[in-house]
């Protein structure tokens, strides 16, 4: 399993120089990689800890594939490949190509597998007894933070590919003999790990404060992000009563509450307060999301030298090309330039939204264009949706992901915040557990929160199923979650994409089946491990 079993520990930050000047100033000693003797005082720990949040970055903002965000989108319920495809996605909707030599699921394990790794060595490191550089809270609080990050990737990996490998140490030399572990011994390390995360992670103070009660920044992890990682992992476990009380006590904290009123750099402007979560400068709990639970924070490098990691892909990919309409130009109003290389499927366009949905406004999904060239002979007029130019030119699209950088009017990497965790996923997290105990009255409450905030028709207990728990999500979480892990992890991929979304007119969904509850184990990873049997999935 070369991926992972021969990884050192490399995160973006890689550098620490140490000087001394006992000599000289120019004595310096560096190290290029983290290791006993750079990981044994706060400093050393703190640089690796950030690498971590760094290293999730990469996952997010992968572009060598720029379809990379479609794959965990499109032969779901929820979007469409269109013309404008870039290939990785194919086998997301075309399941017959799907494989064991499949790109994206080679390139997520070896992601996920890494970052297990880095967060190994942090916690082997942090937990030497002979390490008396960092208090006992300190040591708890970095321990926190890696375990925090370890069980998110071994989350991950359990939704996608069910049993994997255990590896809980870090490893700096080729390993041959991996075997897959038992789902529950993956999952009591999930527990074990988040357990600790929500005693030891910093809590917030409240309000908008850039600082946790630690001190630290407040975009670094915090005990109510292991709360509701838990409650999604307890979820796929079957815990459910568990899971329940994780989203319950993140809720009660106080320390979060649903955005209800308009706020931040749009306040006055045109839009409503749900739209104002995703205006850029607006996602951030210190700018005023009192949603926020997680987010990942990404700085523009022409103001920040290495403010983000790659070239994320999200607004390409989510929005529409208009510009290629004649009349149109990109602008700032449209969220810059997109090539549209999804597009929402027919059900969430026309058949999920109940009149008068706020999460439905001409500010969250964008359906008519209007000609904005001033020298254009038809400017102000809207642009007709006819033949085949709807399908991506101007298709209906979310706007989350749109921002405008006059310092890269192309458009080719999005600079915005990812925003990982915030308080309506934990409602509806909430909902699904209640549903899944037949607290149905109690699911619709849940439920009926989030309606309220969105202006919606209330329901009912009678109308609580986890179907419906699954629509809301995708009412509220268009375009934030991950929907196909979502799908594999309540086990109904199969169904809602084949009776929600099976029949797109330009990549309809074919050939989906009951093994595509699982990704294919990478068969580079089983050829490499000659010295043991790693067993592939059913299917594949």
């Amino acid at each position: 399993m070369k991926k992972y079993s021969i990884i050192v520990a490399s995160v973006s930050v890689l550098i620490i120089a140490f000087a001394s000047c006992k000599k000289s100033y120019l004595a310096e000693k560096p190290y290029s990689s983290y290791t006993p003797l750079t990981l044994n005082d706060s400093l050393g720990f703190e640089a690796a800890a950030v690498g971590l949040y760094n290293y999730e970055s990469t996952i997010l903002t992968y572009s060598s594939a720029q379809g990379w965000p479609s794959v965990w989108q499109v032969g779901t319920d929820v979007a469409n490949a269109t013309a404008n495809q870039q290939g990785i996605e194919v086998p997301y909707y075309n399941y017959a190509q799907l494989t064991p030599t499949d790109g994206a699921a080679s390139y997520i394990w070896g992601k996920y597998y890494a970052l297990i790794n880095n967060a190994n060595i942090i916690i082997k490191a942090v937990e030497d007894p002979s390490n008396t550089k960092l208090t006992a809270k300190g040591k708890n609080m970095i321990d926190a933070e890696a375990k925090f990050f370890r069980a998110y990737a071994y989350n991950s990996l359990a939704t996608l590919f069910g049993k994997v490998p255990l590896v809980t140490a870090p490893l700096a030399a080729p390993k041959t003999d991996f075997v897959r572990a038992p789902l529950d011994q993956v999952n009591n390390l999930i527990i074990s790990d988040l357990t600790f995360a929500s005693a030891n992670l910093a809590d917030l103070n409240a309000g908008t404060s850039k600082l946790n009660v630690q001190g630290k920044p407040v975009d670094r992890a915090n005990k109510y992000m292991a709360m509701q990682l838990l409650a999604e992992a307890y979820l796929r476990m079957g815990k459910n009563d568990l899971a329940e009380q994780q989203a319950q006590a993140v809720i009660s904290s106080g320390k979060f509450s649903l955005i209800s009123s308009r706020y931040g750099v749009r306040a006055s402007g045109a839009g409503d307060y749900y739209s104002d979560m995703f205006v850029y400068g607006n996602q951030r709990r210190s700018q005023g999301n009192s949603e926020a639970i997680w987010v990942i924070e990404q700085e523009n490098p022409n103001s920040v030298v290495g403010g983000n990691t790659d070239n994320a892909q999200q607004r390409r990919v989510w929005g529409a090309a208009y510009y290629n309409i004649s009349g149109m130009v990109i602008c700032d109003s449209l969220g810059g330039r997109s090539i549209a290389r999804l597009r929402l499927s027919n059900w969430v366009l026309y058949g999920l939204y109940p009149t008068g949905d706020l999460r439905n406004s001409q500010y969250s999904i964008r359906r008519r264009y209007y000609i904005n060239n001033p020298a254009a002979a038809n400017f102000g007029q809207q642009v007709p949706f006819t033949g085949p130019d709807t399908l991506y030119k101007i298709c209906p699209s979310i706007t989350k992901w749109g921002a405008f950088d006059p310092n890269d009017t192309f458009g080719y990497a999005m600079i915005k915040d990812f925003m990982m965790m915030r308080l309506g996923e934990t409602y509806l997290l909430l909902a699904e557990a209640q549903v899944k105990q037949s607290k149905t009255a109690e699911a619709a409450n849940t439920i009926n929160v989030l309606r309220t905030r969105a202006q919606a028709p209330q329901v009912t207990a009678s109308q609580m199923t986890l179907d419906f728990v699954l629509d809301e999500r995708a009412r509220e979480l268009i375009g934030e979650e991950n929907r196909r892990m979502t799908l594999m992890r309540t086990g109904t991929l199969v169904d809602r994409a084949t009776r929600l979304n099976s029949n797109d007119v330009q990549h309809p969904t074919t050939g989906l089946a009951a093994k595509n509850l699982l990704l294919p184990i990478p068969l580079s990873e089983i050829q490499l491990n000659k010295d043991a049997v790693l067993e592939q999935n059913p299917g594949y």
